[in-house]
């Protein structure tokens, strides 16, 4: 049951609160009666009360008296502190993090060869959008046949997010894809393509007909495979996250003619 402590008071100030609206003006020693809120602490909560804007005191009375704002008027207050209070902590927490990140990469040890993998379509796009967003200077992206296991509309503009990003912080990317692949993309990832990549000065398009297979190279140094099921070609089964600089040496070497002979993608 939703309360008016979920929006940041304590038990004192929302008891205190709703005795006002069902007594109106009131005196402390009135309203300590009416809320059950002890005499030793009424001024307390009417003070917390006056700073967040939910209640209006008659100062020329003797006693003074206090009387609540409507409840749409008090709610509205409470909601807009809650706010401010949540873009402090997010605040924050990102600059936690910006001060984090320097530090961790400082500290990043440097690993020769290192692979992972990933079983089944949430896992793979996690694993895929996870190795995306870590492209520091290049990224080049194959696919020759649509993945089985994706769904192209949703992950297509996962990936589209993910490579205006990369693009954003000056992240070279080259894209290979088979006409094929290209007819078979949705038109939602085909308008993402042509409005959010296509201008940036660092993305480059091609698509070539001896494109097979889908994998991405990133930085040079890691790749990312996409792996399909042996007993099953038509089906993907998983993808391979490999870093190894020698490996990704030899498929690059293997990418850069083929990209040369490849035609500017046009949508």
């Amino acid at each position: 049951m939703t309360s008016l402590r979920d929006l940041g008071l304590s038990e004192y100030e929302a008891r205190a609160y709703r005795a006002l609206l069902r007594t109106g003006a009131t005196t402390a020693k009135e309203l300590s009666r009416a809320s059950d809120v002890p005499m030793g602490r009424v001024y307390d909560v009417l003070n917390s009360l006056e700073q967040y804007h939910l209640i209006r005191s008659q100062a020329a009375s003797r006693p003074k008296k206090y009387v609540a704002v409507e409840p749409d008027t008090a709610l509205d207050r409470l909601l807009e502190s809650k706010r401010q209070e949540l873009a402090e902590k997010a605040e924050q927490y990102e600059n936690v993090v910006a001060e984090l990140t320097d530090e961790l990469d400082a500290a990043e040890p440097v690993h020769d060869q290192f692979w992972t993998a990933a079983v089944g379509a949430d896992e793979t796009i996690d694993l895929l959008v996870e190795r995306l967003a870590a492209a520091d200077d290049s990224l080049v992206m194959v696919a020759g046949t649509p993945s089985p296991q994706f769904d192209l509309d949703a992950v297509g503009n996962l990936v589209v997010d993910e490579l205006e990003a990369a693009l954003d912080r000056g992240v070279e990317v080259s894209m290979l894809m088979s006409p094929g692949l290209v007819d078979s993309l949705p038109e939602s990832v085909g308008q993402s393509y042509v409005n959010r990549l296509s201008s940036a000065p660092n993305f480059r398009a091609r698509t070539a007909e001896n494109v097979t297979g889908v994998f991405n190279l990133i930085d040079d140094v890691e790749v990312c495979i996409e792996v399909p099921n042996p007993l099953d070609p038509g089906q993907a089964f998983a993808m391979i996250d490999l870093k190894d600089p020698e490996f990704a040496a030899d498929l690059r070497a293997t990418f850069d003619p083929r990209w040369e002979e490849a035609a500017p993608l046009s949508l």
